[in-house]
């Protein structure tokens, strides 16, 4: 096996055990790092080591703000719209999934929705992403949005010239008039080289727990490379407006993407920590008449582990 092919499988390797991180960011906190001192038998001085120690340290601090700006959304009823785009495996999900990992789903929801079906197909084009807007306390995480319009679906030919025109004529205003109701948009773009994503769908291919995420559109993606170059330069030409502007993160780094991007965000509201009355358990009520009964063994689910 020559250097290059040595090098490959190096980072594909390095791909899956990123992915594997990701089963310990909910099992690890700030004050309990050390299980990341020995990467698979390396000294604890290790470089890899460290940089994991330093990312794990980093990404606990800013989910701990993260809370206090979900306290701060619910209690001044502030309405906010964060877009995440970007090629297939630039690492949208990811990020998505580490802002929300410890927030309450039912105030910072993620919005991921499927290919439009017939009947979407004949409604006013952004009617099916209206219904998902947050209203006063809410926070909406889109999962690549109406923005498909501008990508995949001019790329692929699955939109008109017309209405291709249409969308660019309608979207700058219709993001002004969220904006002018009271909803703060925030639109992401997950930039990726094309070396990296070819890494990345090799190491989804030969990752059985992610070979689901290829679909025949990821690959077709991959083949038409440049094609959705030239559409995304001319999406954020036209769509980058003063209201509501595309802040771009360098993703071929995924962890250093991650940290980043929820920096950032962090940084674009006013957010404050809000003061909260101290807790106390009440006391537990007891009958001396009741006797908890006992659960039937054909209801209990076998004890296998």
């Amino acid at each position: 096996m020559g250097f290059e092919e040595d090098e490959l499988v190096r980072r594909i390797r390095h791909e899956l055990a990123d992915g594997y991180d990701e089963e310990l960011e909910l099992e690890l906190d700030d004050r309990n790092l050390d299980p990341l001192a020995h990467d698979d038998g390396q000294s604890p001085g290790d470089a890899l080591a460290a940089q994991r120690r330093a990312y794990f340290h980093a990404l606990f601090q800013m989910q701990g703000e993260l809370v206090k700006l979900q306290d701060w959304v619910v209690h001044s009823g502030h309405k906010v719209v964060i877009l995440f785009e970007g090629r297939d495996a630039a690492g949208k999900g990811g990020v998505i999934k580490r802002i929300t990992q410890r927030l309450n789903p039912r105030v910072c929801r993620v919005a991921a929705l499927p290919a439009p079906n017939d009947r979407e197909r004949t409604q006013w084009y952004f009617q099916r992403y209206v219904s998902h807007l947050p209203a006063a306390g809410e926070m909406v995480l889109f999962d690549r949005s109406w923005y498909n319009r501008a990508g995949v679906e001019r790329v692929m030919g699955f939109c008109t010239d017309a209405q291709y025109e249409e969308f660019f004529r309608t979207v700058p205003e219709f993001e002004r008039m969220l904006v002018r109701s009271g909803i703060q948009v925030i639109k992401y773009w997950f930039s990726i080289s094309d070396e990296e994503q070819h890494l990345r769908f090799l190491g989804r291919i030969h990752d059985p727990l992610k070979q689901w995420k290829l679909s025949p559109m990821d690959l077709e993606s991959r083949r038409r490379w440049e094609d959705y170059t030239r559409a995304k330069e001319i999406m954020m030409e036209r769509t980058h407006i003063p209201e509501a502007p595309w802040w771009v993160v360098q993703a071929v780094d995924k962890k250093k993407a991650r940290l980043n991007c929820i920096h950032h965000l962090l940084g674009q509201m006013p957010y404050v920590e809000v003061d909260h009355p101290a807790i106390e358990l009440p006391p537990r009520i007891r009958h001396d008449d009741y006797v908890r009964r006992p659960v039937p063994s054909e209801w209990l689910v076998p004890e296998v582990y």
